[in-house]
């Protein structure tokens, strides 16, 4: 018979400590959603791809803008916002409006990128921290549905995660888990705002 309350007590201390579990891991998780940047001209549908003769040269017109923050350029700014990490990208389209850009701001004529160097260049993912943010990162995981995507190269110190372009074409959500030591953001990226990367 005395066993019977002992027993209670373990019953209602082990239903205690998976609430706090369950309470802990749900703070331990913030879910946001990619936005895309707005006014990027000229505009874009055709999501992330190898540079060809069409994208290399859309790249070059959109370089060719005055402003000291053209959204065609720098499309990736303020992508999955979150108070931990910064996302930035390098794709071969960058590359090449990123060049003309620099030199054109400069009042400089527009060059013409390397198209080899631009034909080699994939898509990395630069991962950094937000100032006064606690969270390390420890990885960043791509997820197309359920399937994880495994990068062709990373370097988790430099934070920085470089994919083949299936890992982004703008055919289903795409789902990027950026853990960190005290809490893991995720950001589900939708098929329009894929399309809208370049």
């Amino acid at each position: 018979m005395t066993m019977r309350p002992r027993r209670q007590r373990w019953v209602a201390l082990a239903m205690a400590v998976t609430s706090v579990i369950v309470a802990t891991s749900s703070t331990m998780h913030a879910q946001v959603k990619a936005v895309a940047r707005a006014g990027a001209t000229p505009p874009w549908t055709k999501g992330i791809q190898p540079i060809s003769r069409d994208s290399y040269y859309h790249a070059i017109e959109c370089g060719k803008q005055a402003s000291t923050d053209p959204p065609c350029v720098f499309w990736d700014s303020g992508l999955c916002k979150n108070t931990d990490f910064v996302l930035s990208m390098y794709t071969p389209y960058k590359m090449v409006a990123y060049e003309v850009w620099r030199v054109t701001q400069q009042k400089k004529p527009a060059p013409q990128p390397n198209y080899v160097e631009a034909q080699q260049t994939r898509i990395t993912i630069g991962v950094s921290q937000v100032r006064g943010s606690t969270n390390t990162l420890t990885d960043l995981v791509l997820k197309r549905g359920t399937t994880v995507v495994t990068p062709t190269a990373r370097s988790v110190a430099m934070g920085r995660y470089t994919y083949d372009f299936p890992a982004f074409a703008p055919t289903s959500t795409v789902t990027l888990e950026m853990i960190g030591k005290n809490k893991t953001v995720s950001c589900t990226i939708d098929r329009t705002v894929l399309a809208g990367f370049r």
